[in-house]
């Protein structure tokens, strides 16, 4: 009997991805192609939704092309939570002053209506409970609102169809307009079982996205994994080389499709807390250009500054609460890049160039324990120097977009060394973050006994070793690196009906790699970093007060 497969596609901030998955949740193979971003204006970030599924279907064909098409049971998508503009005939619609249709993607780190965002949240609508009291500019509503106080007639007007990227795949796809509950709950306000709240958007000014049962933004729901229309449509089955009728699963955003290739793992006989606790006593961490915080509990609890309460967003049956930092990876590469010894860090690794995995955080790791050496831990390396880490604002606790980075502890230094040491404090700042996030969510309810971490920076082993030692908390990381992928692939199983539930296909296809312990000797060198952190933000709380006066 031939080998059955599943396509996951995962559409990132700057790349699309595919995999070819087993039934246990391996990757037979992967592909990847890049997609533009445009920056027209400050903090604009636009994409195409063109070009996006044309490089869903270069990557899907890639993947496919060793296996028979009948061997391929179901597909499924995710992406990240931006927002695609078509109008009646669903075709692209602009969403920049330059009124080029092919630019329709507001991009989700677009953060142009930050005061439609403040706005909303001054109305302390009810809805508001569920993300954490403060409306994200990162949210579909504020950007709503933005296109149509902004761009009423070049935009706004031509819009029939605002989608999630998600969904806007999904629809591509099979043709069907029904949402995923993931994006609509999280993204977009929706609530069930009650639906959409009319009274919001009409105490907004988005009165006319009531019409026609919300046709706009959706009128029809269903659960990630669930099968949509009739599968592939025969002209996306020719797009990407599948057959038609092959299983679609309803989206996720491509956070929570990393939150499902790794929370549901088995940790059986490796030595956890959690072993035996149900998956409500793990946090999933899924960290690339950002980081997205996953929790889910049996019963809502509500935690400010953090997103959620979201029944059925990720796991059906569940409550789904999602902290989150808003730039680690793109921070990361902000500090190292814009400082003075780059160009000699990047000489440095072309000379290591033939060593395999050289590149510049391998050699920043290595950099750091040769500082260190091999009688302290290179965590102690920053003990002097403390960053915080909100450079383009703070998505969890504190949800302030307005709040910005600051470093304590600089010289006039502009070694290789004194790099590194930036990076270090950057790390470390981002961890704090992760234990800030932990306990907003230990005081509102939630046990988290252990992280479970996939992403690109999950592939770094300081990030990942400092995590576990800021938190205490001991790292589970996948045996696919492409955990996001393995979510999207449960999707396409689900579909297929191959699974009875989403929880089913977690377990058989998420597996354990590597457990990360903490070092127990640094919990007082963190527990007194920690403080530090805590003290900046007060301080930039402060500086900001006395500004205003």
């Amino acid at each position: 009997m031939a080998e059955v497969y599943y396509v996951g596609v995962d559409v990132g901030t700057a790349s699309v991805r595919a995999a070819l998955v087993t039934r246990d949740g391996l990757l037979k193979t992967t592909a990847e192609e890049p997609i533009t971003i445009w920056k027209p204006q400050p903090e604009h970030y636009v994409q195409s939704s063109t070009e996006i599924w044309q490089k869903c279907c270069a990557v899907v064909k890639e993947v496919t092309s060793g296996v028979q098409r009948s061997q391929v049971r179901g597909i499924g998508f995710d992406a990240t939570c931006s927002l695609v503009v078509l109008d009646k005939n669903f075709q692209p619609v602009p969403v920049t002053q330059e009124d080029d249709p092919q630019k329709n993607v507001v991009m989700w780190m677009d953060h142009r209506a930050a005061e439609q965002a403040a706005r909303i949240t001054n109305t302390g609508h009810r809805v508001l409970s569920r993300v954490g009291g403060v409306m994200s500019q990162e949210m579909q509503p504020p950007k709503l609102l933005w296109l149509k106080e902004n761009l009423k007639e070049s935009c706004w007007d031509k819009a029939a169809h605002f989608f999630d990227l998600p969904d806007y795949l999904s629809w591509k796809a099979t043709g069907s307009i029904t949402r995923s509950l993931c994006t609509l709950v999280c993204k977009w306000t929706y609530c069930p079982p009650d639906g959409w709240d009319s009274s919001f958007w009409t105490s907004i000014g988005l009165e006319d996205l009531l019409e026609n049962n919300f046709s706009k933004i959706g009128s029809m729901t269903c659960p990630p994994g669930s099968p949509l229309a009739e599968g592939l449509t025969p002209e996306a089955a020719a797009d990407l080389g599948l057959n038609p009728a092959t299983a679609v699963g309803a989206s996720l955003i491509d956070a929570h499709a990393g939150g499902l290739g790794v929370i549901g793992a088995d940790v059986q006989g490796f030595n956890l807390p959690g072993e035996g606790l149900p998956i409500t006593s793990r946090m999933a961490m899924i960290c690339g250009t950002s980081t997205c915080h996953m929790a889910v509990s049996e019963r809502p609890l509500f935690v400010p500054g953090v997103w959620g309460p979201y029944l059925s967003a990720m796991v059906p049956g569940l409550w789904l609460n999602e902290g989150g930092q808003s730039a680690t990876g793109r921070l990361i590469d902000h500090i190292v890049e814009g400082h003075a010894a780059y160009t000699q860090l990047q000489e440095q690794v072309n000379q290591r160039v033939p060593f395999i995995g050289a590149n510049i955080y391998t050699y920043l790791n290595s950099h750091l324990a040769l500082m260190a050496n091999s009688h302290s831990a290179v965590d102690l390396l920053g003990s002097s120097l403390h960053v915080w880490p909100d450079f383009h604002g703070n998505r969890s606790p504190l949800a302030d977009p307005a709040l910005k980075g600051m470093v304590i502890g600089l010289s006039l230094s502009q070694t290789l060394d004194d790099l590194a040491l930036l990076y270090l404090g950057t790390v470390q700042a981002l961890a704090l973050g992760t234990r800030h996030i932990l306990e907003a969510m230990k005081e509102a309810g939630h046990d988290i006994g252990t992280l479970f971490l996939c992403g690109g920076l999950s592939k770094n082993p300081l990030f990942v070793q400092i995590q576990a030692n800021a938190t205490g908390l001991p790292v589970v990381l996948p045996n696919q690196t492409e955990a996001v992928l393995v979510g999207a692939a449960v999707l396409g199983v689900c579909a297929s009906r191959d699974c009875r539930s989403i929880q089913e296909a977690m377990e058989n296809m998420a597996k354990v790699g590597r457990v990360v312990q903490p070092d127990q000797e640094l919990q007082s060198f963190y527990e007194r970093k920690y403080k530090v952190f805590l003290q900046l933000f007060s301080h930039q709380r402060e500086y900001q007060a006395l500004m205003k006066h």
